[in-house]
């Protein structure tokens, strides 16, 4: 993939200010994009309304700006577009791979621990199914009730469906075969919110034609999870750069927590572009 064709993209979510790991991911993608005459764009991911600040926004666009990052159109705001994650709903539920899900985090970890799968520390529980069993009249019963619920995607149905045959390209590990199954049944919406991540992500990378998608590798695992969304929704497939993380003195990843370490502090401290890019190896 070369040329004018190729498009990046960087999608923060507003919970607070961007660190040196941000700037990594955001200025690789934009000098990949560069590289080749490419296009880089910005995306806003704020569906988690508990977390996300408006003031938070205003600050990334500081930052990018300042470590010399411009993106080809106006930013994205995922909050703005939450009647295009219903349509794509609709589709999937055409499709029957979702399910209400009832249970709270206590009673997903207990049936974990009863199944004897309790994770190791450090490793993301796999929901095990409690509720995939419900038959109609029970999910609506519970529904009429007004008991909160999330959409979950029944992914062994869903792997069924699509032929469970996928593969992606990472321009640093080759070529994957998906194995959605690793993540479980996870969710895509709620009651009171039409999508979640991994769908909101999916289908903003589709609509605004990101071809290449430049990421941290801990996001590696829900790659699985997202190629399996693009072949029930009949959409692109990208490319993808699983990048190493940035790590702190100590070898810890960064986290927004970390407040020492943010851009807007390291700046005050006198820090250029420059600094930071020598800093993340770049």
């Amino acid at each position: 993939m070369s040329g004018g064709g190729l498009v990046t993209r960087f999608a923060p979510s507003p919970t607070g200010l961007l660190h040196l790991g941000h700037a990594y991911s955001a200025l690789l993608a934009w000098d990949i994009a560069q590289s080749v005459e490419g296009r880089f764009l910005l995306r806003i991911e704020d569906i988690d309304g508990s977390r996300c600040r408006e003031e938070f926004v205003g600050e990334i666009y500081e930052d990018l700006t300042w470590l010399g990052i411009e993106w080809n159109e106006p930013a994205v705001i995922q909050s703005e577009h939450m009647d295009y994650y219903e349509q794509l709903l609709v589709q999937l539920e055409a499709l029957r791979v979702l399910y209400p899900c009832f249970c709270t985090r206590r009673e997903i970890e207990e049936e974990i621990g009863r199944a004897g799968g309790a994770p190791h520390a450090g490793e993301t529980a796999v929901y095990p199914g409690i509720c995939r069993g419900l038959s109609e009249a029970e999910q609506a019963a519970k529904m009429g009730t007004g008991a909160a619920y999330a959409l979950r995607l029944d992914v062994a149905h869903a792997w069924r469906l699509v032929g469970e045959n996928l593969v992606w390209q990472d321009r640093l590990a080759g070529e994957i075969h998906a194995a959605p199954g690793r993540l479980g049944d996870v969710v895509l919406a709620r009651k009171d919110i039409s999508t979640s991540y991994h769908l909101s992500v999916v289908a903003d990378d589709a609509r605004q034609g990101i071809n290449l998608i430049v990421r941290g590798e801990d996001l590696f695992e829900s790659t699985h999870i997202h190629r399996l969304l693009q072949a029930l929704l009949g959409l692109q497939v990208p490319q993808y750069l699983h990048h190493s993380l940035v790590l702190d003195d100590e070898g810890r990843r960064f986290a927004k927590r970390d407040g020492a370490v943010t851009l807007q502090a390291l700046r005050g401290e006198g820090w250029t572009p420059e600094d930071v890019r020598r800093r993340v190896g770049l």
